[in-house]
């Protein structure tokens, strides 16, 4: 596999100048290494995104950079608190508190729709920024200073990472889960603890690296680390619990009692749609959270799960790196193993596997997979599923055919990052 960090010119001499005599090589190779220069590009090309194509709620539809994604809900789930009160307590959410409770704050400073997606959206950039720099300094940990540079580069002109910015807050919880890691790979563990709670209480997911934790740091540690990140989470639940628990439960269960969407287990169930719940008015009741919107699962939760464990307990055991690498890729591989038992999947998730994968696979391959991955992504949603407005919304017809193949694909691609990781993680670490 070819590596990301730039090679010299064979005979090892200043290659000659092809192009004006004001530009060299040397000029062109400062530029590139000058991580502010990247800072300034990544930050300016998405605020002038959103100057030319501001995000608008117009009588005929959403309009702006926000179109396809879930700004619009988030914004009408927020308005929520204008009719039915306060998250948690009079009506529920499917998500943990930190972002339903933020987005119904910035709702009552900005309750225009423009100027709510225009706030979120700079929050969240500020967010994919630090993204940007996180993956720069554990590339540079990992890989070197000029591989850690280079995959900056790369992220920086992905589409995907891009795209979520402006559709979901899935770059959020990226943030948090590779803050958690940089901790962790600098030796400062509570502080890791403490991002991998606030992430778990943004979304789920970072609370995985728990397993790295158990297997890369000893019992005492694991130990230390596990209280604090159990511990603050759930602090933050008993006080929900406290205020209304029949509407504080479905943060914890609703995702899970979705029917299945977008996977194979979902070819399997006959559901041809994405996930979703019920009409916004359903929130103020909690018995409405666990209604199923599509055919039962084939194969239960329960067996999926049992499955996922038993492949993550044989992982586990049989790693061999137990290098900074090798934790790196132990998170990964546990987040992928998760989200391919899931019973559904979301597009936005690559905004976390991206990252995970370029830290991992630091080369031309690592690279191309992240291109196919947003390429099937996209080709599943938006590309598919906005042919489906005469159905409502549910692939049927010819549409069939390239949904389940898209679907097999990408769950293909997830499962040999897998097996590329499990094979990096039987490796011994070279000394």
């Amino acid at each position: 596999m070819t590596a990301l960090t730039p090679s010299p010119s064979p005979s090892g001499r200043e290659e000659k100048k092809t192009s004006s005599p004001n530009i060299s090589s040397v000029t062109i190779t400062g530029l590139l290494g000058d991580f502010r220069l990247l800072l300034v590009l990544f930050v300016a090309f998405r605020l002038l995104l959103m100057m030319t194509h501001q995000p608008l709620l117009t009588p005929a539809g959403e309009r702006g950079i926000t179109v396809g994604g879930d700004y619009q809900t988030y914004y009408h789930i927020a308005a929520l608190s204008d009719t039915l009160g306060q998250p948690f307590v009079d009506w529920w959410s499917e998500f943990p508190p930190v972002w339903s409770f933020l987005t119904v704050g910035l709702y009552q400073v900005q309750r225009d729709y423009a100027g709510f997606a225009l706030v979120l959206g700079l929050l969240l950039l500020a967010f994919d920024t630090g993204n940007l720099i996180l993956i720069r300094r554990i590339g540079a940990r990992l890989h070197g200073a000029n591989t850690g540079l280079a995959l900056a580069w790369v992220y920086a002109l992905l589409v995907a990472p891009l795209v979520f910015t402006f559709w979901t807050f899935e770059g959020m919880v990226a943030f948090w889960l590779l803050l958690g890691v940089w901790w962790l790979l600098d030796g400062r563990e509570s502080r890791s603890a403490v991002a991998a709670a606030v992430g778990a209480l943004t979304k789920f997911t970072p609370a995985l690296i728990l397993g790295a934790v158990w297997r890369f740091r000893g019992r005492n540690q694991a130990g230390r680390y596990t209280a604090v990140v159990v511990g603050l989470f759930a602090l933050a639940y008993v006080l929900l619990f406290a205020g209304n628990a029949a509407m504080t439960l479905p943060s914890l269960t609703a995702q899970f009692n979705k029917a299945s969407y977008q996977t194979v287990w979902a070819l399997l169930d006959g559901n041809y749609r994405t996930g979703n719940f019920g009409p916004l008015e359903d929130r103020g009741d909690p018995a409405l959270a666990n209604v199923t919107q599509g055919n039962p699962a084939a194969i239960p939760g329960w067996l999926r799960l049992a499955a996922a464990a038993g492949i993550g307990v044989f992982v586990f055991v049989r790693s061999r790196r137990l290098d900074d690498k090798g934790l790196v890729a132990f998170v990964a591989i546990t987040l992928l193993i998760f989200y391919i038992q899931a019973q559904g999947w979301s597009p936005q998730w690559l905004a976390q596997i991206i990252p995970l994968l370029l830290l991992c696979f630091p080369t031309r391959d690592g690279v191309l997979v992240a291109v196919m991955l947003s390429l099937v992504t996209f080709a599943e949603y938006p590309f598919l599923f906005i042919r489906t407005g005469d159905t409502g919304g549910v692939i049927s017809g010819a549409l069939v055919a390239p949904f389940a193949l898209l679907v097999v694909a990408r769950t293909a691609l997830l499962v040999g990052v897998c097996v590329a990781l499990y094979q990096r993680l039987r490796q011994e670490p070279v000394r």
